[in-house]
């Protein structure tokens, strides 16, 4: 999240749009990939240190894993220009395109591919159909700033995500893993549903978007009265921009330090776990993007109604299952390696999109935004 104006490159003498990304930005990949490395050797190498993470929860959910989100998606939600929310809530197009594809074409998607790779894996199955349940309200705020996307649109459609959540995700959970299988004459060895409280849900949305969001909102709220808009969006983001990086790395290392010995004593399960889930990203983010095109939509909307779509709730997913069916369950298995995939997966799709960047047209001066 460099503190520099990110335009829309023209042919030829700014066609290479990833160099304008900070130094941490450029090879996230880089680090990605160094944190789960560094978490499964953890995981792998110190005696108990899983265990130990594990139990600091506040009630079912794992504090430094809340501690990492919190300080990633804080200076995310400190961007947002609370004030211009109104015009991301009168398109109706980029909202109803969001419901429908994280509520519908989603779980649906992820159902089919689940019961398509692996029939003969229930429990790993019902994992997936979770996974699929559980509507990014976190990560997908990372991806979206990076990607160049609208930040207002971001919070707007992940505050309706995490309300959809709260109502519809036990719900859905009984309707995909019990009535849907039972109508269509599947097998539904491992698909018991989910005895999850509405509470649980709602604490969850509470921690991981509730604090940041509140906090994002109150610092923009003081930060432009006491000092004014153009001090707060030029010397102060920039200052606390680099965190967000900071804290989504911290959060993976812990993540796999958690999950490590688990996802390394069972390679050949985690690759069937992942052929699906591959699909489902790939299918997912495309398909949004596609459609926030053939809608009109411009880069930054169709962007953020891309990875909204794709993203998943990595924490409730494994948090439920884990609740449900056990911490070494077939099905809390699936929940890890749901992250696993999904974060290299979607820093990837990251530069996808800012290179499919080129093919819209550049924005109106005053439409430009800048990205601290």
């Amino acid at each position: 999240m460099s503190d520099t104006v990110r335009e829309r490159p023209v042919a030829p003498e700014d066609a290479a749009v990833l160099r304008r990304l900070s130094t941490l930005d450029r090879f996230l990949p880089v680090w990605i990939l160094a944190a789960m490395a560094l978490g499964l050797l953890l995981g792998r190498g110190v005696p108990g240190l899983g265990d130990a993470l594990a139990t600091v929860q506040v009630g079912s959910i794992s504090l430094p894993i809340a501690v990492g989100l919190l300080v990633m998606m804080y200076p995310v939600l400190a961007k947002v220009r609370y004030d211009e929310l109104g015009r991301v809530t009168a398109d109706r197009r980029l909202l109803g395109a969001s419901i429908v594809l994280n509520w519908v074409v989603g779980p649906a998607l992820m159902f089919a591919l689940a019961w398509l790779l692996l029939p003969d894996l229930p429990d790993y199955r019902t994992g997936l159909i979770i996974v699929g349940l559980a509507r990014c309200i976190a990560m997908v705020l990372i991806w979206n700033e990076l990607a160049c996307g609208d930040r207002e649109a971001a919070a707007t459609l992940v505050a309706v995500n995490a309300v959809f959540q709260i109502i519809a995700f036990a719900g859905l959970g009984w309707f995909y893993l019990e009535l849907l299988p039972g109508w269509l004459g599947l097998d539904e060895t491992g698909g018991a549903g989910l005895d999850v409280s509405v509470w649980e849900i709602a604490t969850s949305v509470l921690v991981f978007l509730g604090i940041p969001l509140l906090a994002g909102f109150l610092t923009r709220t003081v930060g432009e009265k006491a000092k004014g808009r153009a001090w707060y969006e030029t010397v102060f983001l920039p200052r606390i921009g680099p965190t967000a990086l900071h804290g989504l790395l911290f959060t993976v290392v812990v993540l796999f330090a958690l999950q490590g010995d688990t996802i390394t004593s069972r390679p050949l399960d985690v690759v069937r776990i992942a052929v699906p889930l591959l699909a489902y990203f790939a299918v997912m983010w495309a398909g949004s993007f596609v459609l926030g095109r053939a809608l009109g939509m411009t880069y930054e909307r169709t962007t953020t109604l891309a990875f909204t779509a794709a993203g998943n709730n990595f924490e409730l997913a494994i948090a439920v299952a884990i609740g449900v069916f056990g911490v070494t369950s077939g099905q809390a298995l699936a929940g890890v390696v749901g992250p696993l995939i999904e974060v290299p997966v979607l820093v990837g799709l990251v530069h996808v999109a800012l290179r499919a960047r080129r093919r819209y047209p550049a924005p109106a001066p005053a439409t430009e935004r800048k990205h601290a």
